[in-house]
């Protein structure tokens, strides 16, 4: 979807860009090689020039952080999913008086690993610090400002796309565990059902000596962020499709 992509460009919105797709040039490199003068020839050499650029950096997010909208990211997706990591956290639901985080869960597609207070949570700064993409469900209003008040230093992946509301676009409604089973997804039978509420109890729990409570708070996270890949797999398809849907 990237190399489909013109409103990166200083001064193309998306009515351009559709009419771009609409006359055959659907990728950077059509426009490139295209005979024609698609648009006005002072615009057509400038949007030639950066064309040339977005193909020289199309190895390097930042480029395409500073050009487009947080709701246009998703259209990086495919071009730096190796570099992606899915996230969400747990957190103590003001228990005694405090809200903090009891547990991060990560997922780059092939691992998973898991960031519990009291045992191992400060390595996932260092953890993190690799990615260059973060894939999150609501984590621009709740998980990213928790962890950058436990880790005010941290350096998280430059970009990111919250699958709330990139699903919302699509029609998805609704929390996490309805999305999922819209999308025919399913839990473990130990966690199916299982809320954020329980997470909390769960985590009491642990904290009174019942080490099967973590073990289980552990499967939930793990659920959560392994069952964001497909979603964003899917949902990346369907609004790929949706836009180049088209006569030509």
């Amino acid at each position: 979807m990237l190399e489909h992509t013109f409103i990166h460009i200083p001064g193309i919105g998306t009515k351009t860009e559709q009419h771009l797709w609409t006359k055959g040039i659907l990728t950077w490199r059509d426009f490139l090689t295209t005979n024609e003068t698609p648009l006005s020839p002072p615009r057509d050499t400038f949007v030639r020039e950066n064309l040339v650029a977005s193909i020289e950096n199309r190895d390097n997010i930042h480029f395409f952080l500073d050009r487009l909208s947080p709701g246009d990211l998703w259209r990086t997706f495919d071009n730096f999913k190796h570099k992606a990591v899915y996230l969400d956290i747990e957190t103590s639901g003001f228990y005694q008086g405090f809200d903090e985080i009891t547990v991060i869960g990560i997922y780059d597609g092939q691992r998973v690993r898991t960031f519990v207070q009291g045992i191992n949570l400060d390595e996932f700064e260092l953890a993190i610090a690799s990615y260059e993409l973060v894939i999150t469900f609501n984590g621009s209003q709740f998980d990213l400002p928790f962890i950058r008040r436990k880790f005010p230093n941290i350096s998280l992946p430059p970009a990111h796309i919250d699958l709330r509301f990139f699903l919302k676009k699509l029609g998805y409604r609704g929390g996490l565990k309805a999305i999922e089973k819209s999308f025919g997804l399913s839990r473990d039978s130990a966690i199916d059902g299982m809320d954020g509420y329980e997470a909390v109890l769960m985590w009491n729990a642990y904290q009174c000596g019942d080490e099967s409570a973590l073990e289980r708070l552990i499967l939930y996270n793990t659920a959560d962020i392994v069952d964001l890949e497909p979603l964003m797999e899917r949902g990346y398809q369907e609004m790929k499709t949706q836009l180049l849907s088209f006569d030509v």
